[in-house]
């Protein structure tokens, strides 16, 4: 086992040299409290200084690895209309997720002058039974107490962890993959959609909406990842012949929570 500081070369950077493939995933959690100034700026710099660092042991590699798989979000777009949909080809947001995913990829552009194959991970909300958002979202909704946020007509993407890991591996080997992918599952859902379908894969009731406003009241910019989106869509991966295995939110859910709706999570 390796481990590093994200901040500064080291011994580890010897694991780089010689290797195939790197993918960096590393970044603080957008969710983990209150997005004060200071918290913002360890959710800036926990994405960039270590995408740095990286690109700089393999600039020092005798043998740099051949392709980098780096991690963003479909946030890069920042928030759209509801029935507006984004794709590869649509420019950056200016909101404050969507600075974060830009100044993330730019912080590897130098790797593509190593000469190192770049790829950029656009994902949605990854959708798992353990792990990642579900868990907490689902919480709630398991005492009866799901709720939709705001008028509920803002975009939700996602994609179910094993289309998640399925198109890392797949444009992991496809040697023509190049530059960015929205990793998000084809059919997007609206807020209220997706609350009602996961109130019914748990077998509780959904009566509850939350205004905005109160939720700017208790999460402050915060409330902004749950009260706008962007549709999303994954159109260079369909084009790269990509196939999801679930590409619809029902047939997601069920697998993750089963018919009984029981499944830990």
């Amino acid at each position: 086992m390796v481990t590093w500081d994200a901040a500064s070369l080291g011994p580890w950077a010897s694991v780089v040299d010689g290797t195939d493939a790197v993918v960096h995933l590393a970044g603080e959690n957008l969710a983990s409290g209150l997005w004060t100034k200071a918290r913002k700026g360890r959710i800036l710099h926990s994405r960039v200084e270590p995408t740095q660092v990286l690109v700089r042991a393999m600039q020092e590699s005798e043998r740099p690895p051949r392709v980098l798989l780096q991690a963003s979000g479909i946030s890069y777009y920042g928030p759209h209309e509801p029935d507006e949909e984004v794709t590869e080809d649509d420019g950056p947001g200016d909101d404050f997720l969507a600075r974060v995913a830009t100044s993330w990829e730019d912080a590897s552009a130098e790797a593509d002058a190593i000469p190192v194959r770049r790829v950029l991970l656009r994902s949605a909300v990854v959708l798992a039974r353990s792990g990642g958002a579900l868990p907490r979202i689902a919480l709630p909704f398991r005492f009866g107490l799901g709720a939709v946020f705001g008028d509920g007509s803002q975009p939700f993407s996602w994609i179910h962890i094993t289309d998640e890991v399925d198109a890392i591996l797949f444009l992991l080997n496809d040697e023509s993959a190049r530059g960015a992918y929205n990793l998000v599952a084809p059919m997007a859902v609206d807020n209220r959609t997706f609350a009602d379908l996961l109130a019914r894969a748990l077998h509780r009731p959904r009566f509850l909406r939350i205004p905005g406003f109160v939720l700017r009241l208790a999460l402050g910019e915060l409330a902004d990842t749950v009260l706008t989106g962007q549709k999303a869509a994954p159109k260079r991966l369909i084009e790269s012949g990509f196939r999801f295995r679930f590409p619809t939110l029902e047939s997601a859910l069920t697998q993750i929570y089963g018919r009984g709706g029981r499944g830990a999570g």
